[in-house]
């Protein structure tokens, strides 16, 4: 789903469902989506599941797999799954994304995952509300954005073969750069589809579960390039 500049601020007829409540459920899902991962994670440490789960071979790119299929089916079907289908994918991938961060307590202490969980939520706050408030077209960032996001890709795909540890610190630092603008550029959306699918409620509560899973993305990304700048590791 996309839109140009104009739909941004379009100002069709909004049907019975202010932007307000529209917006507040979106981040509502996004919230329960960051719970339930951190629910798993945590349950699947202090049980000890992650023991058997990291001992299957390749159990980390099987992971990985799951949750980009879950992210393009999501994507490329929003407008033919049911509502209730796109919710189920959305957790589906909490729950994955849960499994995988269970292994971020072995290498951080917690009260370093809290003090960045902390920092985060500002951050993101911040953004999310210039985002939502502010006039700028942050559609006209797209190129950058895409650019960015193919740039860390081949950056993290070398670094498994080459030692780019000397960089590392300034590609996170980009990282971080890259998901605060992608945190507003992703609510300013939330605008554009409650009045593209004004009229259409069950395209405008599937179009809020997509919004919030991108939400959720740039979050968890925030996270883990702040955790990787500020966090210590243990050791």
């Amino acid at each position: 789903m996309d839109f140009n500049s104009q739909q941004y601020y379009q100002s069709a007829s909004l049907g019975t469902e202010s932007l307000g409540r529209y917006t507040a459920k979106t981040f509502g899902w996004m919230f329960s989506g960051l719970l339930t991962t951190f629910i798993i994670s945590i349950a699947t440490y202090i049980s000890g599941a992650f023991m058997l789960v990291f001992t299957i071979p390749y159990a980390y790119l099987i992971l990985a797999g799951l949750e980009l299929a879950v992210v393009v089916y999501l994507s490329a079907r929003i407008e033919k799954l049911s509502v209730g289908g796109a919710r189920a994918l959305f957790f589906a991938y909490a729950v994955l994304n849960g499994i995988v961060f269970s292994s971020l307590f072995l290498v951080y202490q917690v009260t370093v995952l809290i003090w960045v969980f902390a920092a985060t939520s500002l951050f993101f706050g911040i953004m999310a509300v210039l985002g939502y408030t502010t006039n700028a077209d942050f559609s006209r960032l797209r190129p950058f954005m895409t650019a960015g996001l193919i740039f860390l890709v081949v950056f993290w795909l070398l670094a498994m073969f080459i030692d780019l540890g000397q960089f590392e610190t300034i590609m996170c630092t980009f990282g971080i750069f890259l998901f605060l603008v992608f945190t507003a550029y992703d609510t300013q959306k939330i605008r554009a589809y409650h009045a593209y699918y004004s009229g259409r409620a069950d395209m405008a509560a599937k179009a809020s579960i997509f919004s919030a899973l991108q939400l959720y993305l740039d979050f968890i990304n925030l996270f883990l390039y702040l955790l990787r700048f500020l966090g210590k590791k243990n050791n």
